[in-house]
């Protein structure tokens, strides 16, 4: 039974999006193809947030950042700051166990080009929002990119311009405290946008935040 938090498997809000997944389901049968529920504990002290599923990652494999190169760096990290543990092995039955912390995406299902419109961005939000409320031991949130960074600040009811996206930045939400990344793509990583000392600096900070 899907949970509530969670869109229904063939969710119907977003007709583009829709027919995008009902395309990549006669083209890969075998593949996820469905909106991508959250992963980790409900009693999780950090969320991070994404953009949406990877085509051939979360999409094909129903776990967030799992199957594709960002969640190469995003797991690689969460293991040496303790915030999960086991093997990561790019299929969600690795057995890795996330420790503290829920991953989930601001839009759940895959968008063609990985690129969601403001409209089903703000569709979607009602499940990152029922998300946040569920987790009543969050402490902080990590937003990967500027879309997952604006999702979580109307999610709050906040101003954007009071709130802006900056890596490395944090953010007191009046509960969590917001921590902003640039996303772990491979084209950012690939550019020099994000390093890998960049990345774990931000989960440096969250550690400490959530320890003190």
């Amino acid at each position: 039974m899907a949970s509530p938090l969670d869109p229904p498997r063939n969710c119907k809000l977003c007709p583009r999006l829709v027919d995008f997944r009902l395309d990549s389901r006669r083209d890969n049968p075998d593949w996820h193809n469905a909106p991508v529920p959250s992963f980790g504990p409900a009693h999780a002290k950090l969320l991070i947030v994404g953009l949406a599923p990877g085509l051939k990652g979360a999409n094909r494999t129903g776990r967030p950042f799992t199957g594709d190169y960002a969640g190469d760096l995003l797991y690689q990290t969460l293991i040496k700051f303790g915030f999960a543990k086991g093997v990561y092995g790019a299929r969600p039955d690795d057995g890795l166990t996330l420790l503290d912390v829920q991953i989930t995406n601001a839009v759940r299902c895959v968008p063609p080009e990985n690129k969601p419109t403001p409209a089903e961005i703000r569709t979607c939000r009602p499940y990152l929002e029922k998300t946040i409320d569920h987790l009543k031991g969050l402490r902080a949130i990590v937003a990967l990119g500027r879309i997952a960074h604006d999702a979580v600040i109307k999610s709050f009811g906040k101003s954007l311009s009071a709130h802006l996206f900056a890596h490395g930045a944090s953010h007191d939400l009046g509960g969590p405290t917001l921590f902003d990344s640039y996303h772990c793509s491979r084209y950012n990583t690939n550019t020099g946008v994000l390093t890998e000392a960049m990345f774990e600096a931000v989960f440096a900070s969250v550690r400490k935040h959530i320890d003190r």
